[in-house]
């Protein structure tokens, strides 16, 4: 048996694999949702939120956090399906990021709040 931690719509599930040699019948695996490890970030009150448009990782930042930024600005860079893709400002204002680098996020997820 071997296990496997699965994304689907944003839950998390550990999957148990049994490997056959192909003379067994193959049933589906019951899955569990597994336990979620990252903290969600507190809510963001006043200002606007920029939110992640798709699933994906939190590769890097294009400003420094307390900058000043203009709606349209790339602000983040969110990696999806091996693509890298470009979140820009929804507004102008002080930028305050609710991810870090590295943070896996659902779609609609507050990247940052804007001030």
């Amino acid at each position: 048996m071997r296990k496997f931690n699965v994304n689907v719509n944003g839950k998390s599930y550990v999957v148990e694999v049994e490997e056959t040699d192909g003379s067994a019948p193959v049933s589906a695996p019951v899955a569990a949702p597994a336990a979620v490890s990252a903290p969600a970030a507190a809510p963001v009150v006043g200002g606007t939120t920029v939110k992640a448009p798709m699933p994906g990782l939190v590769l890097r930042f294009s400003v420094e956090n307390g900058a000043t930024v203009k709606k349209g600005d790339k602000v983040v860079v969110l990696e999806a399906m091996k693509m890298e893709n470009d979140i820009v400002a929804s507004a102008d204002g002080t930028i305050t990021f609710l991810v870090k680098p590295g943070d896996n996020v659902v779609s609609g997820a507050d990247l940052a709040s804007i001030k």
